[in-house]
Formats: structure tokens, sequence, C-alpha cells
């Protein structure tokens, strides 16, 4: 199905030159001659760079042949993560490429969405909060209050993130994947 100039969206995937895209940013421009365009960046699932794109009124644009595999990460193996489908068992192999900055928050057994396009593994996502165990941080001082500042903590999944003064070493919080923020403790 064809996608025209007026249903680009941020967020949106696209296909262009046989190459699967998400429209991470969008602006519609009206010239003050001329017809209107968009100006959208695109960033592909195959390699993860991000281009400059212009749509006119006329152009279109596929939908890519994407589907969602849930699967369970296994472990990483020093070249490839290696993942299993929970319905068929069958296992596929990832390179860091391709997973890019998601494999700070992976952990074994953890379940992530798996993108396929045309029947082959191109990249995942991770849930949007996970919970991981704080292995080291410096420790408290006597002052610090949870309204104060912020602590790098290092998480066991190899991930940083800044927590507040009276998060612990060994406790368990929520981080948001999409942009490293701590949420909160779990309880």
């Amino acid at each position: 199905m064809a996608i025209g100039m007026s249903e680009l969206k941020k967020g949106l995937k696209i296909e262009l030159d046989g190459i699967p895209y998400r429209i991470t940013e969008y602006q519609h421009v009206k010239p003050g001659k001329g017809a209107a365009f968009v100006r959208a960046k695109i960033k592909s699932f195959l390699d993860g760079k991000v281009i400059e794109k212009t749509f006119h009124a006329g152009d279109k644009c596929e939908e890519p042949n994407l589907e969602e595999k849930s699967m369970q990460f296994l472990y990483h193996d020093g070249d490839n993560y290696q993942f299993m489908d929970t319905v068929s068992y069958e296992q596929i192999a990832l390179t860091e490429g391709q997973i890019g900055s998601n494999t700070k928050w992976l952990l074994d057994g953890m379940s992530v969405s798996v993108l396929m396009f045309n029947n082959k593994a191109i990249s995942i996502e991770v849930p949007q909060v996970v919970e991981l165990k704080i292995i080291s941080t410096p420790p408290n001082f006597k002052g610090d209050t949870s309204s104060a500042g912020k602590k790098p903590a290092t998480l066991e999944t190899g991930a940083v993130v800044q927590i507040p003064f009276h998060v612990l070493e060994g406790e368990v919080i929520r981080v948001n994947t999409e942009n490293g923020e701590y949420l909160e403790r779990v309880k």
C-alpha cells in the first residue's frame, strides 16, 4: 500500500528503495512561493543511519513488510547476541550493529520484540521500562537527601544511569530505556 505525503508523521515506518526506515523528525513546510512539501529525518532499520529526505506532493513511498516477533534473549557469545523464538524455539543471532544502543539493557532471559523485514531479523526493541539491579555506586554521606542531586550507578547489564543519593548498591530500580532515566526503586 502506497503512503502519500499527507499521511507522513513521526514514528511511521516506510520503505524507500527496498530499505525500511522510521520517521524520527517531521516538518511540514509551506513556502510563500510554490507547493508545500515535507522535510523529514528518517532512520534506517538496517544500519541505523539517519538521513534527511524531502517529500513533495506527488511522492509516494511503500509500507515495509515488517513483522514483530516476541523472542527471549539467551546470551552474548562475543560476536553475536542470541535470541530464541518462544513459540517455535528457533534461534537467531544479531550483531551489535543491528541491536545498537539496546545492548546496554539486555539481560539473560529478557523478552524483547525482534523486528523482521522480509522474514529476516534486522533489529530489536527492548521494553520501555526495565528492572535492573545496581552493582556499584558511590556510598552515601550524611546529609544526602532524596531531593538533592544525583550520582552515577552501574547496573547489572553494564549500563550507567544517574540515580538519587538515597538509592543504594544492591537495590533494584526501574529505568526508562528510551532516555536512560531512573524512574523509581522496586519495593
